[in-house]
């Protein structure tokens, strides 16, 4: 499967990347991934399904960071030839963006690493579409010259920019509604994050905190900006038992109805 950006915004209101934050195992990710298929399927929705081999940016030594690259990306392979999904995961060095292209289609730069040049470029030589999550500490108008820096080292890479929060003082984040505009004067295409903006950065001790209860506000906001192309959302069917991010992800059951809430919203928009 070649995924083209055309494929995603060529067709259906908006595009949704969603899946868990990180692979636990085989069966729970392949049971998320048809969940995710089914549902956006009814929706009309152009969807890629997420999930990461490692999670490299804990709070603690000690948190669960994946199954490692090899296993990580067996499991997402298995998703592809299953259900024929295109896939996303995070790659967090350079030499890891060859080996993660050849079984996703859109390789993600973490937010923390957003600046890092020898990644981002070498994730924009790897694949055609790289979606960069806007660092928590980046006002929106500095991330044209990390789209500048991908198209430098691929000039036929495209570029997705996802809002995902900015530092709001200690262990909080806020989401600049005008981000989306701003971004989308150089991205080839603006996503929100609705499940990651709404981390609570350290807040639970040694891990992160959430607030998954206003997810919907958020994404119903963003969407009436008229300016995002894809939705990114985290999605588990027992949030409780995500090893990563479980207080911020939203429950698999309640994904359709903000979906349909959202297509509502944005065909509602002028174009």
């Amino acid at each position: 499967m070649t995924l083209a950006l055309t494929d995603l915004t060529g067709r259906g209101p908006f595009f949704v990347i969603a899946g868990p934050c990180v692979i636990q195992d085989r069966a729970e990710t392949i049971a998320i991934a048809a969940a995710v298929k089914e549902i956006t399927g009814r929706l009309g929705l152009p969807v890629v399904f997420k999930a990461s081999f490692d999670k490299a940016n804990r709070t603690s030594g000690k948190g669960f960071r994946g199954p490692g690259m090899e296993d990580g990306l067996a499991i997402l392979r298995d998703v592809r030839e299953g259900l024929g999904l295109p896939l996303l995961t995070d790659v967090h060095l350079p030499d890891q963006a060859a080996t993660a292209a050849a079984v996703c289609d859109i390789l993600q730069i973490p937010a923390f690493l957003c600046r890092q040049t020898d990644l981002v470029e070498a994730a924009a030589r790897a694949t055609p579409l790289v979606n960069v999550k806007k660092g928590q500490f980046l006002s929106p108008w500095d991330t044209r010259h990390i789209v500048a820096k991908a198209k430098a080292a691929a000039p036929g890479t495209r570029v997705l920019l996802t809002e995902r929060g900015t530092t709001f003082g200690y262990g909080n984040l806020v989401v600049d509604m005008r981000s989306f505009p701003v971004m989308k004067g150089w991205a080839d295409a603006v996503v929100f994050d609705a499940t990651h903006s709404l981390q609570l950065p350290g807040g639970a001790g040694d891990k992160t905190g959430g607030q998954r209860e206003f997810i919907p506000h958020l994404a119903r906001a963003a969407m009436a900006t008229g300016c995002v192309d894809g939705l990114f959302l985290e999605v588990h069917p027992e949030p409780a038992r995500s090893p990563s991010d479980a207080e911020n992800i939203l429950p698999l059951d309640r994904l359709e109805g903000l979906l349909r809430e959202l297509v509502a919203i944005r065909t509602a928009l002028p174009h």
